[in-house]
């Protein structure tokens, strides 16, 4: 499984953010979830989050919220969710980081969850529901197989907490660009994720993405500009949202490669 901090090495190398894209297992099939990951992988995606369902996704918007009830109602559960990563990284596709709310794993096992997720080919898991103070146990079956967990710094965090979030955090940091859930409504506040990353960047040397509320090219080219990598989760399943099939994986390869093309540094942009 390769490392996360490699996914930005290379994006790095090639003088552009890393891109991330989210989407949500089984939706709208499991067969169409495997041409879409297809996709982002052809499109030049550096990593994906690939979502668990779940019926009670705090931190996700409408638009994601829905994607996993589709996916529950179409009967996808966790070991459809391994079969995907393990088809799609058997591809020797973009790495994989499972998104899951706690609720799931833990009624898996939380070694269980940690192993049959390394067993399938997962590069790491992000669990946004998890304070710092409870996610020992995860993270510590994680790293026994060798799995990174990222953390979530939201703009409220105070930066002696934020420097702790950052020393736990496995492979990147996740910067929440604004407080409240996911969602592709309205633009980013660019000055404040450029003071959000600033600050970060006093605190730990591990790479920064940016996530939440990232929709069009030019989002995506402002926050590029300071950070080593930006998520774009539901705006992109807004993108195919109604569609099945290879007209899907077409609306996710177009749509995708319209945001990676704005993840170049423009000039004399430099990143630590």
């Amino acid at each position: 499984m390769p490392r996360l901090e490699e996914v930005f090495a290379r994006a790095k190398s090639r003088r552009r953010a890393a891109f991330i894209a989210y989407v949500m297992a089984g939706d709208p099939d499991l067969e169409t979830t495997v041409l879409i990951l297809d996709a982002l992988n052809e499109a030049g995606t550096d990593l994906i989050e690939l979502g668990v369902p779940y019926g009670d996704p705090l931190a996700d918007g409408p638009i994601i919220a829905s994607a996993a009830h589709r996916a529950l109602a179409k009967g996808t559960r966790l070991h459809h969710v391994f079969e995907l990563v393990r088809r799609h990284r058997a591809g020797d596709g973009a790495p994989i980081v499972l998104f899951s709310y706690f609720n799931p794993i833990f009624r898996y096992g939380i070694e269980r969850f940690a192993r049959e997720s390394a067993e399938a080919g997962a590069s790491g898991l992000i669990v946004p529901d998890l304070a710092l103070e409870e996610t020992a146990e995860l993270r510590a079956s994680a790293g026994v197989h060798d799995l990174q967990m990222p953390l979530l710094v939201a703009p409220s965090t105070r930066p002696d907490r934020a420097a702790r979030i950052a020393a736990a955090a496995g492979g990147f940091v996740y910067v929440v660009s604004r407080l409240g859930v996911t969602g592709a409504t309205g633009a980013p506040n660019v000055e404040q994720v450029r003071g959000q990353v600033a600050t970060m960047r006093q605190l730990t040397t591990k790479p920064l993405a940016v996530g939440f509320g990232l929709s069009r090219p030019e989002d995506v080219g402002a926050v590029a500009a300071v950070a080593d990598g930006v998520i774009v989760g539901s705006a992109l399943i807004d993108a195919y949202r109604g569609q099945t099939g290879v007209a899907c994986a077409r609306s996710v390869g177009a749509f995708v490669e319209s945001l990676i093309i704005a993840t170049a540094w423009q000039g004399s942009v430099t990143h630590s």
